[in-house]
């Protein structure tokens, strides 16, 4: 029998049939949304024109927010859509778009926070050649092996995804399209190549944990023999967040992908969904923008210019920053 979908639509899950609920889930997502709108934007743009912040630690934030940016719109305005109008259906194409899209965001954004652990290391543990290492050269490899990684990955899962055929319930148990669900709504019984395509996906968050793990083993010990205690506490300030949420990240996303979908899934597989496609593009522009320091000293800098021509002082600290 030929691998061809004879389900031209799906219907995405609601977060709950009480039309009350709806609504506050629609406000809810949507707040979040502007909030993750607004922190992603306005480090992308801080981090853009602002020059004192053009090192390789603000280059890669700068791509993370666009990451941020673009992951959390794959999913959230089609569910404040779905709570509003309570219009579950998405189109095949639609499905396949989102499929590919959170897998390229999601590995994009896993190999990108594994590269700033690295940029990390290089500052705290190998100081005097810093900027030997994590030059212009290495940190754009760096970010187009990120990005070119995540597009293998989305194009396995999406392609082995939907080589699978849907002939029965078209009915996605997730408020997006997610490869997991729609495993369990196919009909085909052979799962080899999207088996495989997970797997490699896992092992590649494994691979990227352990080599952060061991990143922060080094800078922690490089962090404890640091003299001055406001050194050690900036340290701890800027890597021990990166860590926390590189780990809820990642072990959610690997439990979403693992664990057996129910038929009536319950409010901890939508919460495991939420804090692995909602909550890091939330919480990453509060971690660097307002626990950091240099971040909040370039956005006065930037306002100031925008709303007023800069004088010979304004100059002058833009040059020495």
């Amino acid at each position: 029998m030929p691998n061809v979908s004879t389900v031209r639509e799906f219907l995405l899950l609601s977060f709950s049939e009480v039309r009350e609920l709806q609504l506050v889930h629609a406000a809810l997502f949507l707040l979040v949304y502007l909030a993750a709108l607004t922190g992603n934007l306005l480090i992308i743009a801080v981090t853009a024109f602002d020059r004192c912040l053009h090192t390789p630690m603000y280059f890669f934030l700068w791509n993370l927010s666009i990451i941020d940016l673009c992951y959390i719109s794959v999913t959230v305005p089609k569910s404040v859509v779905i709570s509003l109008t309570n219009h579950r259906s998405i189109s095949l194409l639609g499905c396949v778009a989102q499929v590919f899209l959170v897998d390229l965001f999601a590995a994009s954004e896993l190999l990108v926070l594994t590269a700033m652990s690295y940029d990390r290391y290089a500052a705290i543990c190998r100081p005097m050649h810093y900027e030997l290492i994590m030059n212009n050269t290495a940190c754009g490899k760096m970010v187009a092996a990120s990005w070119l990684s995540g597009l293998l990955i989305a194009v396995l899962l999406s392609a082995s995804t939907f080589s699978l055929r849907f002939c029965g319930s078209s009915i996605v148990q997730q408020f997006f399209c997610d490869v997991s669900p729609l495993l369990k709504i196919s009909c085909s019984e052979n799962h080899v190549a999207i088996d495989v395509s997970i797997i490699s996906g896992v092992a590649l968050g494994v691979v990227c944990f352990i080599y952060i793990v061991i990143s922060y083993v080094h800078i922690f010990q490089a962090v404890l023999r640091m003299p001055a205690s406001e050194s050690r506490a900036k340290a701890f300030s800027t890597c021990l967040p990166h860590f926390t949420v590189f780990t809820v990240f990642l072990f959610m996303a690997i439990i979403s992908y693992l664990k057996p979908v129910s038929d009536s899934p319950s409010t901890l597989d939508l919460l495991v969904s939420v804090f692995y496609t909602v909550v890091p593009p939330t919480l990453n522009p509060l971690i660097y923008s307002l626990r950091n320091r240099d971040m909040k000293a370039a956005l006065g800098r930037v306002l100031k210019r925008s709303f007023r021509l800069p004088s010979l002082r304004d100059k002058m600290s833009v040059s020495f920053c």
